[in-house]
């Protein structure tokens, strides 16, 4: 799995805004959301977070 990248972050977290009503001055929030829930469904796949595979045996 590849980490999600920065345009699927910044699609996600608008979207998440858009259904929160807009509220002002949590930008950050819903942009941790978004990349939570994007990474959470990469995993969700049988695929393994971002990083973990690094140190595995080949």
């Amino acid at each position: 799995m590849t980490a999600p990248t920065e345009d699927e972050i910044r699609a996600k977290a608008f979207q998440l805004w858009k259904d929160a009503g807009e509220p002002e001055g949590q930008a950050d929030s819903f942009w941790r959301q978004a990349e939570d829930e994007l990474n959470r469904e990469g995993t969700e796949l049988g695929e393994p977070p971002p990083g973990l595979t690094d140190n595995l045996p080949i």
